[in-house]
């Protein structure tokens, strides 16, 4: 099985979670659609455990602030992506979550104190470019939801940091069991303190259903990805949800980015593509023996 299709399955399958959210939301709050995705999606992550690990033990881990950490992080990345979705275009929102990856070399050159060359700086500002053409700031009017999208790409960034210090230093099902615990949790807290629960019709019920669903089965994808090959292997695969929000924006919503829009994509998907070269690259390099 090729690493880089199980990883367009993973990251079409995501695709259509984050449509399915866009649907629900005129008639659904953010945290009920959170809630009911969550559960859908922990229904199928029970089936994702390492044949070594159990998830009655998820709760026991070796480093509690880094997995705890990572879990407050994925949740306001939920919360935010949601929010995004469900107020503005799939396109736009896209083009600003696609900011984790540059915020990631932003951060782990201010924090973790990596040395990042002129190539990652290089796909930085092209991505930053990109983002502009798409959503054209001063030339149309900004929506709180284009914050969400943001915070969306923040909380991610944050949250492949703390992964990078755990370096493998915790159990999958700890990483996942406490994610997918905060968010069923925070979510459904948030939802009956808003008074945002409404009763779902058997439509919404089974698109809920679909997303939660969706969203499981590409963590299981990804986590076959990754068995299978590097992240190396895996990146340009995720580059193929900006194809995915424009399919479904147009055919589904009637969102048509533009010209202007599709070359802000475009460029955006070149600049991470341009990192995941360069490190490939890189390694290929320094994986040569000296002669």
């Amino acid at each position: 099985m090729n690493p880089f299709v199980m990883g367009l399955v993973a990251y079409g399958t995501f695709s259509i979670c984050d449509a399915s959210a866009k649907y629900l939301g005129p008639s659904l709050s953010v945290f009920e659609i959170g809630f009911f995705f969550n559960v859908f999606a922990a229904i199928v992550l029970t089936f994702t455990r390492h044949p070594e690990e159990r998830w009655r033990d998820f709760w026991r881990m070796d480093r509690p602030w880094f997995v705890h950490g990572r879990a407050v992080c994925g949740v306001i990345a939920s919360m935010c992506g949601v929010f995004a979705f469900t107020t503005i275009p799939l396109a736009e929102a896209y083009a600003l979550i696609f900011l984790a990856p540059l915020f990631v070399t932003i951060m782990s050159a201010l924090v973790l104190k990596e040395d990042v060359g002129i190539w990652r700086w290089s796909a930085v500002a092209l991505g930053f470019i990109g983002v502009l053409f798409v959503v054209r700031p001063g030339f149309q009017e900004l929506h709180p939801g284009h914050l969400g999208a943001v915070g969306c790409a923040l909380g991610t960034g944050c949250a492949v940091l703390l992964l990078r210090r755990m370096a493998g230093g915790a159990k999958r099902t700890s990483i996942l069991g406490t994610l997918v615990l905060y968010l069923i949790v925070l979510n459904g807290l948030a939802m009956l303190a808003t008074g945002g629960f409404v009763m779902p019709n058997a439509g919404q019920f089974a698109i809920l259903a679909l997303g939660g669903l969706t969203y499981g089965l590409g963590q299981w994808a990804l986590i076959v990805a990754l068995r299978l090959g590097g992240a190396s292997q895996i990146a340009p695969a995720h580059y193929s949800q900006l194809l995915w929000a424009v399919l479904f924006g147009v055919a589904i919503f009637g969102e048509t980015p533009g010209i202007l829009g599709v070359v802000g994509l475009v460029i955006i998907a070149g600049a991470g593509l341009l990192t995941v070269i360069r490190e490939r690259i890189r390694h290929g390099k320094a994986a040569r023996p000296v002669i």
